[in-house]
């Protein structure tokens, strides 16, 4: 297993468009990978997960990788955030 923390730094938090971001770079992965934020974990495949979160600027979360392909998916995932500025 991979796993990742970041700091959302974007005003926004993540909101409807980077959460689709998010989920469009998960999806194409064969690895489970989750989002933990506040002790709640859901399928970072899932927009609707994702939102349900109710992910905020200055938020620590945590994103898991489990599978074959972890360790590229945790890293596509990293420049996504990085890339679109949502986290550091």
């Amino acid at each position: 297993m991979e796993k990742k923390e970041f700091h959302v730094i974007a005003e926004t938090g993540i909101h409807a468009r980077p959460a689709t971001l998010l989920v469009q770079a998960a999806s194409g992965f064969n690895s489970d990978i989750n989002l933990t934020y506040n002790g709640k974990s859901v399928n970072l495949k899932s927009i609707m997960g994702v939102m349900s979160l109710g992910v905020g600027q200055n938020a620590d979360v945590e994103i898991t990788a489990e599978g074959d392909d972890e360790a590229e998916a945790i890293a596509a995932i990293t420049e996504t955030m990085t890339k679109e500025g949502l986290a550091e």
